[in-house]
């Protein structure tokens, strides 16, 4: 596994343990939601943008993309 590809990983870890935690759920239903709606391509996808944000802006992000899923 590349630098590139550990450091997407980690953030995409990162990501599901800070959503589990903002939103009072187990790791296995956050991992299983961000696999489900896509979630975690779009965060590994746009990894370098993303990772300079704060926690709280993620959460927020990853609300707002999973409402424009459900839009669609």
């Amino acid at each position: 596994m590349s630098e590139s590809e550990k450091n997407r990983s980690y953030f995409l870890a990162f990501c599901i343990e800070e959503y589990k935690k903002a939103k009072d759920k187990t790791g296995a239903e956050v991992a299983a939601l961000f696999f489900d709606k896509g979630v975690s391509d779009y965060l590994t996808s746009n990894f370098d943008v993303l990772h300079t944000q704060s926690r709280q802006w993620l959460t927020e992000e990853i609300d707002v993309f999973l409402e424009r899923k459900a839009e669609k």
